[in-house]
């Protein structure tokens, strides 16, 4: 399943007062793993950057000055989430404000339904105790030294690895690797994965017959023999 990890950074605290996105970032995780694939922008709020933002994420006015406008990078973010749940820690704040941008420029709004909120899965899980992402990562043993300042883009890699804990997807993964079957393959005690479906051939029966006439050539115990697969199994 694919869902992507969001967090974005603002102006301030309430977009129904004039308060502007300024920074969103994405994670594409699938199957509650990391892709590598990700979706990162800065927004030109179009207005001033408040000193008490600015001092929580670092944004000036004139950084953001030359930045593109929510309504020009729009559609390469609608693109990135497509209808993937969203997972956001504290997700009514990031999601109202993704919301009144939409709105402003008439598009249609994210529903409530595609929400992940690990705030409230931790609060669950972790009841009376603060559960602030900073909080999690120490918690979980994930370092967030980087995290001088908040980043959208930091923020959102740190919550992937906060909600795959949370869930228990980590300790998950981690007893199906040791149930994998393995196989001994050829020379030594080297264990192999098998794959579930395996790769179509790459070699043709003619290349594999012309190898194994080279190896009759290398003498009675070339330790390529020890590598070869019987002729039945080799055309499977």
């Amino acid at each position: 399943m694919r869902e992507i990890v969001l967090d974005t950074e603002t102006t301030g605290l309430d977009p129904l007062r004039g308060d502007r996105l300024v920074e969103i970032g994405c994670i594409e995780i699938f199957n509650r793993m990391p892709t590598g694939q990700t979706y990162h922008v800065y927004i030109n709020p179009e207005r001033d950057m408040p000193a008490e933002a600015f001092a929580v994420h670092g944004l000036s006015t004139e950084f953001l000055a030359g930045k593109p406008l929510f309504t020009e990078v729009v559609d390469e973010f609608l693109a990135f989430i497509a209808d993937a749940p969203l997972v956001i820690h504290n997700a009514s704040f990031d999601i109202s404000f993704i919301n009144s941008e939409l709105e402003r420029i008439k598009r249609p709004v994210i529903v409530k339904d595609r929400l992940v909120d690990t705030l409230l899965l931790a609060r669950r899980k972790h009841p009376g105790v603060s559960n602030r992402l900073d909080d999690l990562c120490s918690r979980y043993s994930i370092d967030n030294s980087r995290r001088t300042k908040h980043g959208a883009l930091l923020d959102a890699e740190l919550l992937a690895e906060v909600y795959i804990d949370l869930i228990g997807a980590r300790q998950s993964q981690l007893i199906l690797a040791s149930e994998v079957a393995v196989t001994q393959v050829g020379h030594g005690d080297m264990p192999r994965r098998q794959r579930e479906i395996p790769l179509v051939p790459r070699v043709t029966d003619a290349e594999r017959e012309a190898h194994r006439a080279f190896i009759a050539t290398l003498g009675d115990k070339p330790i390529w023999n020890d590598y070869l697969l019987p002729p039945a199994e080799a055309a499977a």
